[in-house]
C-alpha cells in the first residue's frame, strides 16, 4: 500500500521513457541502469541525494577500473559530497598523471618551453560538470547520473570513445544534497495520485525556505569568493587539485524560458582572458550543433552575466578555466503547464542537460590542445603581467584589524594565492606595517584573482553602464545581474595597499588559517585583565567567556592605563569578580579566538574612566531571538543565523515570525527582524497585534534590532514603533501639478531631456540599487560605537533611503558619508548618490528601558560583510547592557 500513490504518479510518466534519451546508441548491459538499480528509468522520478550515492556506488562497482569516488566536503547536516572521475577503459593512470601534469601547467615559472609543449601533448583535457547548486533546480543532478551511465555503457559511438580517448570527466552531481533533500520531501508530500500541470498545484509552490539553499539558507552560488559555507570549501580545494580545464555549472530558470548556455551577456569580468572569452563560442557553437539536432530551443548572450566573480561560472576562470553557466527552464516537479499551453516534462528537462553535457565533453576533446595550451598561456601571462603591471604588490597591515587580516590572507592562500607573512615590523611606500603583516607579489599564476578580489573597483565597461542609465531613464529595467562591488579588503574593513618595493623586510610562506593566537597575558593579574576591542577576535572571546559563565565590564569610553591607550568598548575581568582559573581561561581564549589579553595589577587609570564609573557597564549574556520562517527574507534571515552562530560563535533562538504578535517576550533580551522577504511582509503577519507586543516588549526593556527592509514594518507609521521614515525619491518638480482633471495646461516641450523630465513618474521612491559598497561615518559619542572604527564599508542594495532621526526622538550614531565621498566601490546611480548621503545607516532609538536599532541596509548580507560584523554584534551584546531588563 506505501507504493500507490508513487506507483501511480510513476506510471502517469512512464510512457514517455519508451523513447531512449539519445536514439541510436547501444548500451553494454554491464553496466547498471537506473531501473536496474534506483526502480526508475531517467527522469521518472527526483532522485534523492541517497538515490545519487547509490547510483554512483553501483557504477563504481561495475567499472573500478573507469570510475574514481571521491567524497570533498560534508553539509551542514552531514549529507556526503563527493566528484566522480570517469576515464577510458584502460586509462587506471590517467587520473595521476593529469594531476601532476596540471599542477606544473598551472605553476609555469619553473617550467621550460620544451617542457610544457611536451606537457601539452602528452596531457588529457579535462572537464568538470558541477550539478544543482540550487537544490530546488532538480533537473541537472538526474542528468549527471545519465551522463555518467552514458559514457561508460554506449558502445561502438564515435562521440564517446573520442571523448574517453582525449579527456578525464570530472562530475560532482549535487553541490547542495540539504537542499535537494528537502525539496523531494516537499515535493512528494503533496504530490497527489498523479503530478498535477498547474503551475499553481502546491506540490509547485515550495514553502519556505525552499530547496533553493543549503541549511544555513545560502545560495551557494554567490559564495565563491567568501567561502563561509562547508560545500563551497571542498570544492574549491578540489578544483584547485585538478585545475580542470573547463568548468560547467548547470542550473534552472524560470519554467517558461528554454535553454540557456555560454557565451554569457555582457558585462565581462574586465580580469578575465580575451582567450577564455573565444573559448566560449567553441562550446555555445557545438551545443547549437546537438541542440539542433534533438530540436531544443536555446538562447545566448542573455540575462546571465560573467562579472561578478563568486558565481560557480565565473570563479574557475581565475585559475585558468574556461567556465560557463548552462540553464534549463524548470519543471518543479515532474510537469509543468507553461504560458503558451504545453506541458514540459521532467524527462525532457533532464534529457535537455544530459545533451549539454555531452556536447561539452565532446568540444573539450576535440579541442584538447587547443584548451591546454590556452591554460598554460593563462598562467606564464598573469605572471608577466604581474611583474610589469601598474600593481606589482598588495600589502595587508594587521595593525587596525588584524583578525580582519588574517581571515583576508587565509581566505586568499584557500583560494590558491600565494601570500607572504612578515617576520617582524617594516616600512613600506611611506606607510609602516606590523609584524606579521603580509605581502601579495602579483608575479605569480593568480594575479587575476588578486586583482580582481582585492582592487578596490572593478569596473563596468563605459558603454554598458551608458546603456543601464538610458533605460533607467525610460523606466527600463537595468541588465545588471548581481552586485557590482565586492572588494574584500573593503568588506573587511582590512588596509590594503599597492606598493612595489618591500625594502629588506623578511617573510614567510603564510598559511590558510582564518585565524592565529592572539597575544596572552604576560603575567598573572592581580586586578583585571583586559582585552581591546574592535575586531571580530574580542567578540569571539567574549561569547566564548558568557558560554564559560565569566563576569565581564566594558568601557563606554577609552581610557589609558598602565601607560597603554585602550579603546572605548575594552572588555574588563575582574579577577575579584570570577573564579580562580581566571588567568588561565583567559590564556586558552586568547588562543582560540586570536584575541589580546592584558594583565592589569594596579587599578590606577591615567586617563579616562575607572571601573567604577558610570560609563563603565556590566555585560551579560543576552538571550536572542530572531524572526523566522514567512514572512523574512530566506538570505537574510539564514545569514544573520550564520552570522550569530558561527563567526560570533553564539546561539540564538529562531521563532517562527507569527508567534511574535502573542507570544510572551519577556524570556529574550534582543529580538531581531531580519530583512523581509518579497512574498511577504511583517505587516500582513504580526500586523498591529504584533507591533503592541512588541513596543509592551521593548517598553520593559528589550532590545529590537531591524534589519534592512524589516525597517518598513518597525517605522510604518501606523505601528508607532520607531520614528524613522523612509524617503521618497527627490525631486524638484512640482507634484502639486497632478491633476484629475479631463484636461491639463498645456506645455511646450523642447527637447528629449525635457520630455524625460516631464514623463517621469511622481512621488514614487529611489531607484533599486544592484549593490555598492558605500562609505559610513560612525558617532563615537555613542555607546554603540564603542572601539568601532571611523569608517565603515556598507554594501546598499535596493531603492530603502531613511530621513535621519530628529535628536529629541534618537541618534543616527552612523550615517553615510558625503556625496562627494560616499562611493567605495561599484557603481550607484547618481540621484542615489545624492540623496543617501548623511542619511542614516544605523540608528537608536530608545523607549521606556529599552531600544530599537535599526540597520537601514542588512550588515550580515551573504556574510562577507565582516567589516560589519562588531558593529552588529554592539547591538547584540552592548545594547543590552544598555537597557534596564526584566530578567
Amino acid at each position: 500500500m506505501r507504493c500507490v500513490l508513487f506507483c501511480l504518479a510513476l506510471a502517469s510518466v512512464s510512457s514517455q521513457a519508451a523513447e531512449p534519451l539519445w536514439p541510436g546508441v547501444d548500451y553494454d548491459p554491464s553496466v547498471p541502469t537506473f531501473e536496474q538499480v534506483l526502480g526508475y528509468a531517467p527522469g521518472e522520478r527526483i532522485s534523492s541525494h541517497a538515490a545519487v550515492i547509490k547510483y554512483f556506488d553501483a557504477l563504481k562497482a561495475a567499472r573500478p577500473d573507469q570510475v574514481t569516488i571521491t567524497p570533498y566536503a560534508e553539509s551542514w547536516q552531514g549529507r556526503s559530497l563527493i566528484y566522480v572521475s570517469l576515464v577510458g577503459v584502460g586509462q587506471t593512470d590517467r587520473l595521476q598523471q593529469l594531476q601532476q601534469g596540471m599542477q606544473q601547467l598551472a605553476n609555469p615559472a619553473n617550467l621550460s618551453a620544451a617542457e610544457a609543449d611536451r606537457l601539452i601533448d602528452a596531457l588529457p583535457a579535462s572537464a568538470w560538470l558541477a550539478y544543482a547548486v540550487h537544490g530546488n533546480e532538480i533537473s541537472s543532478t538526474d542528468a549527471a547520473m545519465m551522463t555518467a551511465y552514458h559514457l561508460l555503457a554506449a558502445r561502438n559511438d564515435a562521440v564517446v570513445e573520442q571523448i574517453l580517448a582525449n579527456t578525464v570527466v570530472f562530475i560532482d552531481p549535487l553541490q547542495n544534497p540539504d537542499g535537494r533533500d528537502r525539496f523531494v520531501h516537499n515535493y512528494y508530500n503533496t504530490l497527489g495520485s498523479q503530478p498535477d500541470a498547474d503551475p499553481y498545484a502546491a506540490e509547485h509552490d515550495e514553502p519556505w525556505p525552499s530547496g533553493r539553499v543549503n541549511h544555513y539558507l545560502f545560495d551557494m552560488n554567490r559564495d565563491w569568493i567568501a567561502l563561509t559555507q562547508p560545500e563551497t570549501r571542498g570544492r574549491i580545494a578540489a578544483l584547485l587539485k585538478w585545475q580542470p580545464l573547463v568548468f560547467v555549472d548547470v542550473h534552472e530558470m524560470g519554467s517558461n524560458s528554454t535553454y540557456y548556455f555560454a557565451p554569457e551577456a555582457v558585462p565581462y569580468n574586465p580580469h578575465l582572458a580575451s582567450g577564455q572569452r573565444a573559448s566560449l563560442q567553441l562550446f555555445g557553437k557545438n551545443n547549437a550543433h546537438w541542440f539542433d539536432q534533438f530540436g531544443i530551443d536555446y538562447f545566448t548572450r542573455e540575462v546571465f552575466d560573467a562579472f561578478y566573480p563568486g558565481y560557480g561560472a565565473s570563479w574557475p576562470s581565475y585559475f585558468g578555466s574556461v567556465a560557463m553557466t548552462y540553464e534549463q527552464a524548470s519543471t518543479g516537479g515532474h510537469v509543468i503547464r507553461r504560458r503558451n499551453g504545453t506541458d514540459l516534462s521532467y524527462r525532457t528537462a533532464v534529457r535537455n542537460h544530459f545533451v549539454s553535457s555531452i556536447s561539452t565533453v565532446q568540444a573539450t576533446a576535440v579541442n584538447r590542445e587547443r584548451l591546454l595550451a590556452d591554460f598554460h598561456a593563462y598562467k606564464q601571462s598573469a605572471i608577466d603581467e604581474g611583474r610589469n603591471g601598474d600593481i606589482r604588490n598588495y600589502l595587508i597591515n594587521v595593525a587596525n584589524n588584524r583578525a580582519g587580516a588574517n581571515k583576508l590572507a587565509g581566505l586568499l592562500v584557500e583560494q590558491g594565492v600565494r601570500v607572504e607573512r612578515a617576520e617582524s615590523t617594516f616600512k613600506a611606500c611611506g606607510v609602516d606595517y606590523a609584524a606579521g603583516s603580509y605581502k601579495i607579489d602579483l608575479a605569480q599564476p593568480a594575479k587575476r584573482l588578486i586583482r580582481t578580489l582585492l582592487d578596490s573597483n572593478v569596473p563596468m565597461p563605459e558603454d554598458f553602464v551608458t546603456e543601464q542609465e538610458r533605460r533607467r531613464q525610460k523606466d527600463l529595467p537595468h541588465d545588471i545581474y548581481d552586485v557590482t562591488a565586492w572588494s574584500l579588503p573593503l568588506m573587511f574593513n582590512v588596509e590594503v595597499n599597492a606598493c612595489d618595493r618591500t625594502g629588506n623586510a623578511s617573510f614567510d610562506q603564510a598559511g590558510s588559517d582564518w585565524a592565529r593566537p592572539g597575544a596572552p597575558p604576560q603575567n598573572r593579574a592581580s586586578v583585571a585583565y583586559l582585552v581591546p576591542w574592535g575586531d571580530l577576535s574580542a567578540v569571539k572571546l567574549l561569547t566564548e567567556a558568557f558560554t564559560q559563565g565569566l563576569k565581564v565590564k566594558s568601557s563606554n569610553k577609552p581610557f589609558t592605563q598602565s601607560g597603554r591607550k585602550f579603546p572605548a568598548g575594552t572588555l574588563i575581568f575582574k579577577v575579584d569578580d570570577n573564579a580562580e582559573n581566571l588567568h588561565q581561561t583567559l590564556t586558552d581564549l586568547s588562543n582560540t579566538t586570536g584575541a589580546d589579553v592584558i594583565a592589569i595589577s594596579d587599578s590606577w587609570v591615567e586617563d579616562g574612566p575607572n571601573y567604577g564609573s558610570q560609563n563603565v557597564v556590566d555585560l551579560f549574556a543576552p538571550r536572542i531571538a530572531m524572526a523566522w520562517d514567512s514572512p523574512t527574507s530566506v538570505y537574510g534571515a539564514g545569514n544573520t543565523r550564520y552570522v550569530i552562530e558561527q563567526q560570533l560563535g553564539y546561539p540564538v533562538s529562531v521563532i517562527r515570525t507569527a508567534q511574535l504578535a502573542r507570544m510572551d517576550l519577556r524570556r529574550y533580551d534582543v529580538v531581531i527582524l531580519p530583512e523581509q522577504g518579497f512574498r511577504g511582509s511583517y505587516q500582513r503577519t504580526l500586523g498591529a497585534a504584533g507591533a503592541a507586543n512588541l513596543a509592551q516588549w521593548v517598553e520593559s526593556g528589550g532590545t529590537l534590532i531591524g534589519l534592512g527592509s524589516a525597517l518598513r514594518y518597525l517605522t510604518d507609521p501606523d505601528n508607532d514603533l520607531m520614528a524613522l521614515r523612509r524617503e521618497k525619491a527627490f525631486t524638484d518638480k512640482d507634484e502639486s501639478k497632478a491633476s484629475d482633471e479631463a484636461t491639463v495646461a498645456g506645455t511646450l516641450i523642447e527637447s528629449e531631456q525635457e520630455l524625460l523630465a516631464q514623463i517621469e513618474p511622481e512621488s514614487q521612491g529611489p531607484d533599486t540599487v544592484p549593490g555598492v559598497l558605500v562609505r559610513a561615518k560612525t558617532d563615537s559619542d555613542h555607546w554603540l560605537t564603542a572601539g568601532i572604527a571611523e569608517t565603515l564599508n556598507v554594501l546598499v542594495r535596493g531603492p530603502d533611503v531613511y530621513a535621519p532621526l530628529p535628536l529629541d526622538e534618537g541618534s543616527n550614531v552612523v550615517r553615510f558619508a558625503a556625496a562627494d565621498e560616499l562611493v567605495a566601490s561599484g557603481h550607484l546611480w547618481e540621484e542615489n548618490r545624492k540623496q543617501l548621503a548623511f542619511k542614516p545607516f544605523v540608528a537608536v532609538q530608545a523607549s521606556g528601558r529599552g531600544h530599537y536599532i535599526g540597520f537601514t541596509h542588512d550588515p550580515n548580507y551573504r556574510a562577507y560583510l565582516d567589516g560589519l560584523n562588531v558593529i552588529f554584534a554592539a547591538a547584540l551584546f552592548r545594547a543590552p547592557a544598555h537597557a534596564t531588563v526584566l530578567r
